[in-house]
């Protein structure tokens, strides 16, 4: 391994990377810095996780010098808003020891904080090609002395239709200029884009000759589940020997959100990131997950360059990805800085000729993945599940049964003897806790067994069908209207 000080690298950033326990260069970083740090156009190729960021960005840091002057010297242009703030951070980390300041522009967050810091003469932007080319458009963002540019993860520009946004930008930088571009892939186009904007680029491609098109430290896995049966499945490997951080990739977003309540339900600790969040929440839920207050993150794929954790030990593939590409950026958010990591796939019945095609674009040889449920014995033994372990940690609480007093005798105990009659309470008009004769002739009886049986069955004793009240007693008589009377005064003769 080669240190960065043997690399070139100024004392004040080695000594800034030893203090975060970075002190060996990793293979792109080896290749990329030296040729860099003169101004030699480059294009990087390496698979995600493999440290492109200092690659670029201690080249673009140091060139800059101590002390810059006021004004954007260099554009770090990113495809996402997550991996915008990644950047960022690790630049502003590079820049520690200097005056250089860099500021995030991205979409989803208020301009009146960026616009602040271009106005106070940040000299390094990181930031997303929307958001960009509106500041640029308002005036309020110059790019005419950019003379560092760098494009990473160009592939996924390519994939969300970026590219046209990526050519008004390379308009507003100076013709002459130093401008890197890294990807993990280098599709047609992506070539076509560095012979147009780049100045005899030198490729470099920073990989182990017998490792394949996967990493080789990470453990892939692929089942096919049922998907009433994946949160369960998903629940018991949550709970495997030597389970860290936990990334759970989904198809959409409304099954994030779904995924992530169930979890939450079950008793896991999850976090979610996807579209219909606003920008703040995915920040937030970003941070807790770095910070190790969430260790379980159901993402959407707009979230997946942008997860830079190396600690991350599980990924799980809730819905199979469109392509292999996604499928080498989903699974390498685990197995990053040399460490090993799985990864978990569910296909669905119907999904099948996905994975055919992603089978065969990575050579994987598994075909037909295993039928798997949540109680099938090698789901345990290829991912050490503790035998016995069911897909939840917490229990949903149980309803207490309250126990009520016998305050009064019921009612069908009282209907058991003679029937009952209405009695006049003392503080009625003339009541003296007795009814008259002729109030009693007057007053219907009820039958002694009437609405026994519904008492009995807990339905009440008034099925809303009869003329008797909830309580038992008989309805009072209506005064029927004599036929042409009118506001109830009787008619003559009648």
């Amino acid at each position: 391994m080669t240190t960065f000080a043997e690399l070139g690298v100024d004392q004040d950033i080695v000594e800034t990377l030893a203090k975060k326990g970075i002190v060996d260069a990793f293979p792109i970083q080896e290749q990329t810095i030296p040729l860099g740090l003169p101004g030699q156009d480059i294009i990087g190729q390496a698979k995600t996780g493999t440290g492109k960021t200092f690659g670029f960005g201690i080249p673009v840091v140091q060139r800059l010098g101590l002390n810059p002057e006021h004004g954007v010297k260099a554009l770090i242009v990113v495809p996402t808003r997550e991996l915008c703030v990644q950047v960022y951070e690790d630049i502003d980390m590079l820049t520690t020891g200097r005056s250089t300041s860099v500021v995030a522009i991205y979409g989803g967050k208020a301009y009146e904080g960026q616009i602040e810091q271009l106005r106070a003469g940040a000299q390094i932007v990181v930031g997303t090609p929307g958001r960009l080319i509106d500041l640029n458009n308002q005036r309020l963002l110059d790019l005419s002395n950019a003379t560092e540019v760098v494009l990473d993860e160009a592939d996924k520009m390519l994939d969300l239709g970026f590219l046209p946004d990526i050519e008004k930008i390379f308009q507003k930088v100076p013709a002459i200029r130093h401008t890197q571009l890294f990807s993990a892939t280098m599709p047609g186009p992506i070539v076509a884009l560095a012979r147009r904007f780049m100045t005899n680029p030198i490729h470099i491609r920073a990989t182990d000759p017998d490792e394949g098109l996967t990493q080789a430290n990470i453990n892939h896995l692929v089942y096919r589940a049922h998907s009433m049966d994946k949160d369960e499945v998903i629940a018991r490997i949550l709970q495997a020997e030597g389970r860290g951080k936990t990334v759970v990739f989904t198809r959409t977003k409304r099954a994030a959100q779904r995924l992530s309540d169930e979890l939450g339900d079950r008793g896991f600790n999850t976090a979610s990131v996807h579209g219909d969040m606003s920008q703040e929440a995915r920040e937030r839920s970003m941070a807790a997950f770095k910070a190790g207050k969430k260790d379980v993150l159901i993402a959407t794929d707009v979230a997946a360059r942008g997860i830079d954790v190396d600690d991350v030990t599980h990924v799980i593939n809730h819905t199979i990805p469109d392509d292999e590409k996604t499928y080498l950026h989903r699974a390498g958010r685990t197995g990053r800085a040399g460490k090993t990591g799985i990864a978990v796939t569910f296909v669905d019945w119907d999904d099948l000729h996905k994975w055919a095609l992603i089978n065969r674009a990575l050579e994987f040889g598994q075909p037909e993945p295993v039928e798997t449920y949540s109680s099938s014995p090698h789901l345990y033994s290829d991912l050490s599940i503790p035998a016995g372990t069911k897909g939840r940690l917490t229990t949903a609480p149980r309803t207490q049964t309250i126990k009520t007093q016998d305050a009064a005798p019921s009612r069908s105990s009282e209907r058991e003897g003679t029937p009952r009659r209405r009695r006049r309470r003392s503080d009625e008009p003339g009541g003296n806790g007795t009814e008259s004769e002729a109030q009693r002739a007057a007053a219907p009886e009820v039958p002694a067994d009437h609405g026994s049986h519904d008492a009995a069955e807990g339905a009440g004793t008034h099925d809303g069908g009869g003329k008797e009240h909830h309580d038992g007693n008989a309805a009072p008589r209506r005064r029927r209207r004599r036929r042409g009377s009118r506001g109830g005064a009787p008619v003559a003769g009648a």
